[in-house]
């Protein structure tokens, strides 16, 4: 799993080969297809890992908060501080994993889930305890707020600019929270 994460920082997804991966982590193929089912298994095995750890470092986060806005405010800004800070995992989330169905029985979309449930948890605890309105359907708040947060870094990742997450995520949260209306 690491050779493959090192080769992914050097090369793009479609370009390694299992004998690449092999000789980088100086292991037979043969070994490899012992562990995994191919080349898609054990991209969805790194992802699983990194998706595993940021989950945690969220549920640690917005442990610390209050209130369901400052819980919300501190996913969206680890969200953005995640896909800037691990480009080559968000590329491929991104642009590659999501078209295909095998992602979706994969355990790392499980861990994707398990994220979005965490979203979705919040949002009807803050309904629930009147910190947001009654009539706010917490689907499609948390679409706007999955939305939002791939929008606002895909051009970022893709074309690997600079990216200034507190002025975005501050952004974010404050349309998302407070609106647009004068």
């Amino acid at each position: 799993m690491k050779a493959f994460s090192l080769l992914m920082s050097e090369k793009d997804f479609h370009s390694i080969t299992t004998a690449e991966i092999a000789r980088t982590a100086e292991v037979t193929e043969g070994l490899i297809y012992k562990y995994f089912k191919d080349k898609k298994d054990l991209l969805y095995q790194v992802l699983n890992e990194h998706f595993f750890e940021f989950q945690a470092k969220i549920e640690n986060r917005i442990a610390n908060e209050k209130t369901c806005i400052e819980q919300l405010e501190v996913i969206i800004f680890s969200s953005l501080e995640s896909y800037t800070a691990n480009r080559i995992f968000s590329k491929i989330l991104l642009l590659e994993v999501r078209n295909s169905l095998d992602f979706f029985e994969s355990c790392a979309y499980e861990m994707v889930r398990k994220y979005t449930t965490t979203i979705l948890s919040i949002i009807e605890k803050g309904i629930e305890t009147g910190e947001l309105k009654p009539e706010t359907d917490p689907h499609i708040l948390r679409k706007v707020i999955l939305g939002a947060i791939e929008h606002a870094c895909l051009g970022e990742i893709i074309f690997g600019r600079e990216f200034d997450i507190d002025e975005t995520s501050t952004g974010i949260a404050n349309i998302v929270f407070n609106g647009a209306k004068a």
